[in-house]
């Protein structure tokens, strides 16, 4: 497993590296300062399993390493780790693919959990249904967190998201579906084999 983590400061880049070694033990951690180092990396170290992104780059603007990071690596979970509030920057970095924006200021537990929701959201659903193709992965992720039980907070909690975020997730996931409710999407899900027995 290949998590890469692209920050132009040390000291951030070097907690988020230690971070993921707890998370996953054993697994390769590549440390970039930009995106323009990411083509030889990938040679040298294969494809992301994941990307911790900071927002502020010294080859990017706004969005653009998100947009170009999607467009690169589509099926790659990205965290954007910034120092912006969410309330500045979120919904645009989600708007660009972003499957998670976490602020630096969160701590490292926090930061920890959203990560860990993030990887977990892989190899959960290795059997594929043909409704099933049509859902992204943070869609998958959020049939089993309702399936859970959590509410809009303990999914923004999770994921290291706001609020309003999750309500815009579930609102696409509603509408994909084809359902009005969290009861509707749960009893679809398990009709169309979208969550384990």
């Amino acid at each position: 497993m290949s998590l890469y983590v692209i920050d132009d400061h040390p000291l951030m880049r070097e907690a988020v590296v230690m971070l993921l070694r707890r998370l996953r033990p054993g697994a390769n951690v590549i440390e970039l300062d930009r995106i323009g180092g990411i083509e030889s990396a990938v040679k040298q170290h294969g494809k992301p399993d994941l990307i911790c992104l900071d927002l502020k780059l010294p080859d990017t603007t706004g969005t653009s390493g998100v947009i170009e990071l999607k467009k690169r690596f589509p099926d790659t979970p990205l965290a954007v780790l910034s120092a912006s509030p969410a309330s500045d920057a979120e919904e645009a970095c989600v708007d660009a693919g972003a499957d998670i924006y976490i602020e630096k200021s969160s701590g490292a537990q926090e930061i920890g959990n959203a990560l860990r929701a993030l990887m977990s959201a892989d190899g959960q659903f290795e059997e594929l249904t043909p409704t099933d193709n049509k859902l992204s992965k943070r869609q998958k992720q959020l049939i089993v967190m309702l399936d859970r039980g959590l509410s809009n907070r303990e999914i923004a909690d999770e994921l290291g998201i706001s609020e309003h975020t999750v309500k815009v997730h579930l609102w696409r996931l509603f509408r994909r579906l084809g359902v009005k409710s969290r009861t509707q999407t749960i009893h679809f899900a398990r009709t169309h084999g979208l969550l384990g027995s």
